[in-house]
């Protein structure tokens, strides 16, 4: 026989206590739930994920199980296909709602979802599905977006409370297998801590002090790892939710003193929700141009570039100590993360799918509505942006000046003077020797001409945007994704 009814909340990119819809909804619809995560095999090895996502996502789960133990919960986990466990839970337990968040993911967290739906349906199970972060789904255009965002936010935050647990957890055989246990338990010490208590002292300390500076260091290098929030790990897999995050930043005393850097901030939330809602109404941004008349735009497969790109290898500085930069460390600032995309699809000419992959599992904060929409937009495949091709050598002599940044990660260039970090080819043979590293075998010669390669990507870009089918595809992504009643581009 079945037992008592039981309902389920299920986590996905949404690992906190507080400020938390389904474990609230739970808590008040007064039967016992059981909460839980699922590592599933297909996600797990896709293409778009590392270790470093599943030892973050693990670690989290270990602390919010710390701020349940009290109350006799815990967030039970299982390794398995999503349709397999839930399949099994409906077997084994009388489930009457299923509560989660909606997920904007990729589309086979979409498909997978899909399957969800049709087994609840079947069983008679409700799914209440919540909103995440002001994202709606179904939505055809953005003419009331701004609005019921901000609405969003406004509202109040969730304050959760437990009720005391009596129930044991779910007898299961979905066990993670003790070898990715074992290498989920390791946590590297270069990556930001996980969980929700560690997003807590992140966005503090933001507030306190860090943030004074934001505007100022945004684009910098190195002053950014400090002066920039550092909250879009615990944003991406949901230690804190935007709306969080939002008011404390809106409400807070110092907002007075800092104004311009704290609503640079917020600006920023509001930006990060706007290209996450893209991905939600266009999930093939991960794979497919989002402006189909690009796919007509040929570019030539150069695995020897790719590979140079991905190791740091290029031969330009400032490009080749950013990626690795993230490669240590998991993150890197927005213009860095946007210049090193412009040099791989522009200056190198590569299909950006040949790249998205690799620096998703770089980002220790991937987010796919984030990644792929943003991925595009710096490869100038939309057709509604500029292109935006940025110089590495120009950026390098602006935002890292006596090379610091540069230095820290490509130790090959430690003694190159500050005239020539920026372009160590330019050194002579002597210099060289007197810096004791040879160009072009301790540390590579620029693997592309950063002029020419600008200017035949600068042609081929701007000349292939009036193509028809790109102007077509333009008119209809700016009817999706504008306010059109004011013509808002932004």
């Amino acid at each position: 026989m079945k037992r008592e009814g039981i309902n389920i909340v299920w986590l996905k990119r949404d690992i906190r206590s507080q400020d938390h819809e389904p474990l609230l909804r739970a808590e008040q619809a007064g039967i016992p739930y059981h909460i839980i995560y699922l590592f599933e095999p297909t996600l797990v090895e896709y293409a778009d994920t590392s270790l470093r996502h599943l030892q973050f996502v693990y670690h989290s789960i270990l602390t919010i199980n710390k701020t349940l133990k009290p109350f006799n919960r815990s967030v039970e986990v299982f390794y398995g296909e999503a349709i397999d466990v839930f399949e099994y839970l409906t077997s084994s337990c009388n489930v009457k709602t299923l509560f989660s968040y909606r997920e904007s993911g990729i589309h086979m967290t979409w498909q997978r979802d899909k399957k969800i739906n049709l087994l609840c349906k079947k069983c008679q199970i409700i799914w209440q599905e919540s909103q995440r972060d002001g994202i709606l789904r179904g939505i055809k255009n953005r003419d009331d977006w701004n609005k019921q965002w901000h609405i969003y936010m406004h509202k109040s935050v969730i304050e959760n409370s437990y009720s005391m647990s009596n129930q044991e957890e779910l007898k299961h055989p979905f066990l993670v297998p003790k070898k990715l246990e074992i290498k989920y338990k390791e946590y590297p010490k270069q990556y930001q801590p996980a969980g929700e208590q560690n997003a807590w002292r992140y966005l503090n300390s933001f507030a306190k002090k860090r943030g004074f500076n934001y505007h100022k260091h945004i684009s910098k290098p190195t002053e950014s790892r400090t002066a920039c929030s550092r909250l879009s790990p615990y944003l991406a897999w949901g230690n804190l939710s935007v709306k969080q995050i939002f008011q404390f930043i809106g409400t807070h005393p110092n907002g007075t003193k800092n104004n311009r850097a704290f609503s640079a901030m917020l600006t920023r939330l509001h930006w990060h929700c706007h290209f996450i809602q893209k991905f939600e109404v266009e999930c093939s941004y991960e794979t497919a141009c989002i402006n189909k008349g690009y796919e007509l735009l040929p570019h030539e497969k150069n695995q020897t570039f790719i590979e140079a790109w991905e190791m740091g290898k290029t031969g330009y500085p400032l490009i080749d100590a950013c990626m690795r930069a993230v490669e240590q460390t998991g993150w890197i600032n927005f213009r860095m993360r946007a210049m090193v995309v412009s040099f791989f699809s522009l200056n190198l000419d590569q299909d950006w799918r040949d790249g998205t992959y690799h620096l998703a599992k770089q980002f220790l904060d991937y987010e796919p509505g984030i990644h792929y929409t943003q991925f595009q937009m710096q490869a100038s495949t939309t057709g509604i942006n500029t292109v935006r091709l940025y110089n590495p050598v120009k950026n390098s002599q602006e935002h890292d000046p006596c090379g610091a940044f540069i230095k820290k990660w490509i130790p090959e260039l430690n003694n190159v003077p500050e005239r020539y970090i920026h372009e160590p080819w330019k050194m002579t043979l002597m210099e060289q020797m007197f810096c004791e590293v040879t160009i072009g075998k301790d540390y590579p010669l620029p693997i592309v001409d950063l002029q020419e390669s600008a200017r035949i990507a600068r042609d081929k870009i701007w000349k292939h945007k009036k193509h028809p089918a790109v102007q077509k595809e333009k008119w209809r992504l700016l009817n999706m994704h504008i306010k059109r009643k004011h013509n808002d581009l932004h």
